[in-house]
Protein backbone atom coordinates (compact mmCIF):
# COMPACT_ATOMS: atom_id res chain seq x y z
CA UNK A 1 0.00 0.00 0.00
CA UNK A 2 1.46 3.34 -0.96
CA UNK A 3 1.07 5.72 2.19
CA UNK A 4 1.53 9.01 -0.45
CA UNK A 5 -0.65 12.23 0.69
CA UNK A 6 0.08 13.89 4.14
CA UNK A 7 -3.18 14.77 6.19
CA UNK A 8 -2.58 18.31 6.24
CA UNK A 9 -5.74 19.39 8.33
CA UNK A 10 -8.79 18.19 10.13
CA UNK A 11 -11.88 20.15 9.33
CA UNK A 12 -14.19 17.67 11.27
CA UNK A 13 -16.32 16.20 8.66
CA UNK A 14 -13.67 15.94 6.19
CA UNK A 15 -9.72 16.31 5.96
CA UNK A 16 -7.51 17.75 3.70
CA UNK A 17 -4.38 15.92 2.56
CA UNK A 18 -1.46 17.12 0.24
CA UNK A 19 -1.07 14.64 -2.63
CA UNK A 20 2.72 14.14 -4.05
CA UNK A 21 2.40 16.55 -6.45
CA UNK A 22 1.80 19.37 -3.51
CA UNK A 23 -1.92 19.63 -4.90
CA UNK A 24 -4.36 19.99 -2.21
CA UNK A 25 -7.46 18.06 -1.74
CA UNK A 26 -10.57 16.80 0.52
CA UNK A 27 -10.72 13.49 1.77
CA UNK A 28 -12.85 11.86 3.70
CA UNK A 29 -13.03 8.52 5.99
CA UNK A 30 -13.51 5.06 5.77
CA UNK A 31 -15.59 3.24 8.08
CA UNK A 32 -14.01 0.71 8.55
CA UNK A 33 -10.60 2.87 9.21
CA UNK A 34 -9.33 2.63 13.43
CA UNK A 35 -7.57 5.50 14.44
CA UNK A 36 -8.79 9.01 12.96
CA UNK A 37 -6.11 10.72 10.82
CA UNK A 38 -4.19 13.90 12.60
CA UNK A 39 -2.47 16.20 10.55
CA UNK A 40 1.01 15.01 9.79
CA UNK A 41 -0.25 11.32 8.88
CA UNK A 42 1.20 9.49 5.92
CA UNK A 43 -2.15 8.26 4.21
CA UNK A 44 -3.18 5.77 1.55
CA UNK A 45 -6.10 7.82 -0.30
CA UNK A 46 -8.09 5.56 -3.00
CA UNK A 47 -11.28 7.68 -4.67
CA UNK A 48 -11.20 10.27 -2.25
CA UNK A 49 -11.36 8.18 0.72
CA UNK A 50 -8.10 8.01 3.41
CA UNK A 51 -8.14 3.85 3.34
CA UNK A 52 -4.87 3.27 5.66
CA UNK A 53 -2.65 5.48 7.86
CA UNK A 54 1.19 4.53 8.05
CA UNK A 55 3.13 3.72 11.66
CA UNK A 56 3.10 6.51 13.52
CA UNK A 57 6.29 7.94 14.76
CA UNK A 58 7.03 11.36 16.82
CA UNK A 59 3.68 11.45 18.03
CA UNK A 60 2.99 14.56 19.90
CA UNK A 61 0.17 14.23 22.43
CA UNK A 62 -1.76 16.13 25.47
CA UNK A 63 -3.72 14.47 28.09
CA UNK A 64 -7.55 14.64 27.82
CA UNK A 65 -9.28 14.98 31.20
CA UNK A 66 -12.96 14.27 30.27
CA UNK A 67 -11.70 11.27 28.24
CA UNK A 68 -10.63 8.57 30.57
CA UNK A 69 -6.76 7.19 29.60
CA UNK A 70 -7.46 7.95 25.65
CA UNK A 71 -4.58 10.84 24.84
CA UNK A 72 -5.33 13.40 22.26
CA UNK A 73 -2.69 13.53 19.11
CA UNK A 74 -1.82 16.94 18.08
CA UNK A 75 0.16 15.83 15.37
CA UNK A 76 1.92 12.81 14.16
CA UNK A 77 5.52 11.82 12.23
CA UNK A 78 7.32 14.81 13.87
CA UNK A 79 11.28 15.74 13.42
CA UNK A 80 11.58 18.54 15.56
CA UNK A 81 8.90 21.03 18.25
CA UNK A 82 9.70 24.64 18.59
CA UNK A 83 7.98 25.70 21.77
CA UNK A 84 7.34 29.39 21.11
CA UNK A 85 7.65 31.55 24.12
CA UNK A 86 8.06 35.62 23.80
CA UNK A 87 8.56 38.35 26.72
CA UNK A 88 5.54 39.85 28.19
CA UNK A 89 2.38 38.30 30.47
CA UNK A 90 2.35 34.91 27.55
CA UNK A 91 6.28 34.40 29.11
CA UNK A 92 6.63 31.04 31.02
CA UNK A 93 9.38 28.87 31.49
CA UNK A 94 6.91 26.51 33.89
CA UNK A 95 4.79 25.96 30.54
CA UNK A 96 7.92 25.45 28.55
CA UNK A 97 8.90 22.75 30.77
CA UNK A 98 5.01 20.78 30.60
CA UNK A 99 5.51 20.63 26.31
CA UNK A 100 9.64 19.61 27.43
CA UNK A 101 7.87 16.59 29.08
CA UNK A 102 5.64 15.73 26.20
CA UNK A 103 8.18 16.71 23.23
CA UNK A 104 10.59 14.07 24.83
CA UNK A 105 7.95 11.30 25.05
CA UNK A 106 7.28 11.20 21.56
CA UNK A 107 11.16 11.08 20.39
CA UNK A 108 10.88 14.53 18.67
CA UNK A 109 13.42 17.18 19.36
CA UNK A 110 12.80 20.20 20.79
CA UNK A 111 14.10 23.81 20.46
CA UNK A 112 13.02 26.78 23.02
CA UNK A 113 12.20 29.42 20.69
CA UNK A 114 11.98 33.33 22.37
CA UNK A 115 10.18 35.12 19.72
CA UNK A 116 9.63 38.81 20.01
CA UNK A 117 13.47 39.53 20.98
CA UNK A 118 13.29 42.89 19.97
CA UNK A 119 10.77 44.01 22.41
CA UNK A 120 13.03 42.18 25.36
CA UNK A 121 13.97 44.44 27.28
CA UNK A 122 16.66 42.39 29.47
CA UNK A 123 17.15 39.34 26.17
CA UNK A 124 20.46 38.17 28.37
CA UNK A 125 17.83 37.84 31.39
CA UNK A 126 15.06 36.29 29.61
CA UNK A 127 17.33 33.58 27.81
CA UNK A 128 19.21 32.47 30.92
CA UNK A 129 15.72 31.49 32.54
CA UNK A 130 15.27 29.35 29.26
CA UNK A 131 18.37 27.66 29.64
CA UNK A 132 17.44 26.93 33.26
CA UNK A 133 14.73 24.87 32.70
CA UNK A 134 15.77 23.53 28.63
CA UNK A 135 18.08 20.78 29.80
CA UNK A 136 19.76 19.83 26.60
CA UNK A 137 17.19 21.50 24.27
CA UNK A 138 18.77 24.31 22.24
CA UNK A 139 17.18 27.96 23.45
CA UNK A 140 17.39 30.41 20.18
CA UNK A 141 16.45 33.96 20.32
CA UNK A 142 14.86 35.66 17.37
CA UNK A 143 12.56 38.08 15.82
CA UNK A 144 10.13 36.44 13.64
CA UNK A 145 8.60 39.59 12.53
CA UNK A 146 12.11 40.90 11.28
CA UNK A 147 13.83 37.83 10.70
CA UNK A 148 16.97 38.77 13.32
CA UNK A 149 17.84 35.00 14.05
CA UNK A 150 15.98 33.35 11.53
CA UNK A 151 18.95 31.21 10.69
CA UNK A 152 19.41 29.51 13.88
CA UNK A 153 16.51 27.71 12.56
CA UNK A 154 18.00 26.38 9.20
CA UNK A 155 19.16 22.81 11.19
CA UNK A 156 15.85 22.06 11.61
CA UNK A 157 14.74 22.26 7.55
CA UNK A 158 16.16 19.90 6.30
CA UNK A 159 14.61 18.18 3.16
CA UNK A 160 11.85 15.71 4.50
CA UNK A 161 11.58 16.42 8.29
CA UNK A 162 8.84 18.00 9.58
CA UNK A 163 8.64 20.21 12.83
CA UNK A 164 5.93 21.62 14.49
CA UNK A 165 5.16 25.51 16.47
CA UNK A 166 3.56 25.07 20.14
CA UNK A 167 2.61 27.65 22.51
CA UNK A 168 0.12 29.79 24.05
CA UNK A 169 -1.64 32.50 22.14
CA UNK A 170 0.09 35.77 21.12
CA UNK A 171 3.72 34.48 21.24
CA UNK A 172 3.79 34.91 17.37
CA UNK A 173 3.93 31.51 16.14
CA UNK A 174 1.69 32.19 12.86
CA UNK A 175 4.40 34.87 12.35
CA UNK A 176 7.34 32.40 12.61
CA UNK A 177 5.69 30.13 10.56
CA UNK A 178 5.08 32.95 7.62
CA UNK A 179 9.12 34.05 7.72
CA UNK A 180 10.03 30.42 7.44
CA UNK A 181 7.38 30.20 4.77
CA UNK A 182 8.33 32.83 2.58
CA UNK A 183 5.34 34.31 2.46
CA UNK A 184 1.82 35.18 4.55
CA UNK A 185 0.00 31.85 4.33
CA UNK A 186 -0.94 32.57 8.49
CA UNK A 187 -3.29 35.32 9.61
CA UNK A 188 -1.45 36.95 12.38
CA UNK A 189 -2.70 39.58 14.89
CA UNK A 190 -1.23 41.62 17.70
CA UNK A 191 -1.73 41.18 21.75
CA UNK A 192 -4.46 43.31 23.16
CA UNK A 193 -3.35 46.39 23.96
CA UNK A 194 -5.07 46.14 27.24
CA UNK A 195 -3.52 43.77 29.05
CA UNK A 196 -1.05 42.11 26.69
CA UNK A 197 -2.75 39.29 26.72
CA UNK A 198 -2.20 36.59 23.25
CA UNK A 199 -5.26 36.97 20.73
CA UNK A 200 -5.66 33.39 19.03
CA UNK A 201 -5.26 33.50 15.28
CA UNK A 202 -4.90 29.86 13.81
CA UNK A 203 -8.21 27.91 15.09
CA UNK A 204 -6.65 24.38 13.20
CA UNK A 205 -3.69 22.78 13.15
CA UNK A 206 -2.90 22.77 9.72
CA UNK A 207 0.24 21.16 7.90
CA UNK A 208 2.18 23.05 5.06
CA UNK A 209 5.66 22.30 2.93
CA UNK A 210 8.28 25.02 3.59
CA UNK A 211 10.84 26.16 0.12
CA UNK A 212 13.08 24.06 1.68
CA UNK A 213 11.65 20.76 1.27
CA UNK A 214 10.50 20.56 5.28
CA UNK A 215 7.23 20.76 6.69
CA UNK A 216 5.39 22.45 8.97
CA UNK A 217 2.48 22.55 11.37
CA UNK A 218 1.23 25.27 12.86
CA UNK A 219 -1.00 24.69 16.05
CA UNK A 220 -3.63 26.95 17.67
CA UNK A 221 -2.31 28.68 20.62
CA UNK A 222 -2.28 26.11 24.13
CA UNK A 223 -2.34 28.13 27.20
CA UNK A 224 -3.19 25.17 29.24
CA UNK A 225 -1.12 22.10 28.30
CA UNK A 226 -1.38 18.83 30.43
CA UNK A 227 1.53 16.96 28.85
CA UNK A 228 1.07 12.83 28.01
CA UNK A 229 4.25 11.11 28.64
CA UNK A 230 5.99 8.46 30.43
CA UNK A 231 8.44 9.13 34.32
CA UNK A 232 11.15 8.72 32.23
CA UNK A 233 10.46 11.45 29.60
CA UNK A 234 9.61 13.57 33.54
CA UNK A 235 12.84 12.16 34.57
CA UNK A 236 14.80 12.97 31.53
CA UNK A 237 13.27 17.15 31.40
CA UNK A 238 13.71 17.03 35.25
CA UNK A 239 17.44 15.12 35.28
CA UNK A 240 18.38 17.65 38.04
CA UNK A 241 15.55 16.70 40.41
CA UNK A 242 15.56 13.23 39.63
CA UNK A 243 19.39 12.86 40.10
CA UNK A 244 18.71 14.56 43.79
CA UNK A 245 15.81 12.35 44.08
CA UNK A 246 18.23 9.21 43.57
CA UNK A 247 20.04 10.21 46.62
CA UNK A 248 17.25 11.04 49.43
CA UNK A 249 17.73 9.35 52.58
CA UNK A 250 14.56 7.17 52.42
CA UNK A 251 13.42 4.83 49.70
CA UNK A 252 9.78 5.98 49.61
CA UNK A 253 10.56 10.16 49.72
CA UNK A 254 7.70 11.99 49.24
CA UNK A 255 10.23 15.02 48.76
CA UNK A 256 8.03 17.67 50.87
CA UNK A 257 8.86 17.85 54.53
CA UNK A 258 10.99 14.83 55.21
CA UNK A 259 13.77 15.90 56.83
CA UNK A 260 17.21 15.30 55.24
CA UNK A 261 15.61 15.24 51.55
CA UNK A 262 18.45 15.77 48.75
CA UNK A 263 15.41 17.26 46.64
CA UNK A 264 14.67 19.95 49.30
CA UNK A 265 17.80 21.10 50.25
CA UNK A 266 19.36 21.04 46.56
CA UNK A 267 16.54 21.85 44.11
CA UNK A 268 14.83 25.11 43.96
CA UNK A 269 11.86 24.94 45.39
CA UNK A 270 9.37 26.08 42.33
CA UNK A 271 10.69 24.09 40.03
CA UNK A 272 10.50 21.56 42.69
CA UNK A 273 7.11 21.63 43.49
CA UNK A 274 6.40 22.05 39.72
CA UNK A 275 8.16 18.24 39.74
CA UNK A 276 6.12 16.69 42.09
CA UNK A 277 2.93 18.24 40.40
CA UNK A 278 3.37 16.90 36.89
CA UNK A 279 5.03 13.51 38.40
CA UNK A 280 1.31 13.32 40.05
CA UNK A 281 -0.49 14.24 37.02
CA UNK A 282 1.37 11.44 34.87
CA UNK A 283 0.80 8.97 37.90
CA UNK A 284 -3.17 9.96 37.46
CA UNK A 285 -2.96 9.31 33.81
CA UNK A 286 -1.59 5.69 34.56
CA UNK A 287 -4.20 5.02 37.02
CA UNK A 288 -6.82 5.84 34.66
CA UNK A 289 -5.87 2.53 33.07
CA UNK A 290 -6.72 0.45 36.34
CA UNK A 291 -9.73 1.32 37.77
CA UNK A 292 -9.20 -0.65 40.55
CA UNK A 293 -6.07 1.64 41.24
CA UNK A 294 -7.81 4.50 40.73
CA UNK A 295 -11.32 3.23 43.01
CA UNK A 296 -8.76 2.58 45.92
CA UNK A 297 -7.25 6.12 45.42
CA UNK A 298 -10.31 7.65 46.14
CA UNK A 299 -10.68 5.22 49.14
CA UNK A 300 -7.92 5.71 50.85
CA UNK A 301 -8.55 9.72 50.11
CA UNK A 302 -11.73 9.77 51.64
CA UNK A 303 -10.82 7.85 54.69
CA UNK A 304 -7.97 10.94 55.13
CA UNK A 305 -10.35 13.44 54.51
CA UNK A 306 -12.86 12.41 57.12
CA UNK A 307 -10.19 11.71 59.47
CA UNK A 308 -9.00 15.72 58.91
CA UNK A 309 -12.51 16.16 59.30
CA UNK A 310 -12.60 14.63 62.90
CA UNK A 311 -9.59 16.35 64.44
CA UNK A 312 -10.90 19.83 63.48
CA UNK A 313 -14.35 18.84 65.32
Amino acid sequence: MLFDHRIASDRGADFTALAPDGSELTVHITPTLGDRPVVGDLAAVQDGRVVALAPRRGVLARARHDRGATPQPIAANLDAVLIVTAPGREFSPPRVERYLVAIRGSGAQAVVILNKSDLAHDLAGLVAELYEVAGDAPVVALSAEYGDGCDALEPYLGAGTTLALVGSSGVGKSTLANRLLGEAHFATRAARASDGRGVHTSTRRELVALPSGAWLVDTPGMRAFAPWSGEDALDEVFADVADAAARCRFRDCAHDREPGCAVRAEIDPGRRERWRALRAELAYLDRRDDPAALAEQKRRWKSITRAQRSSRA
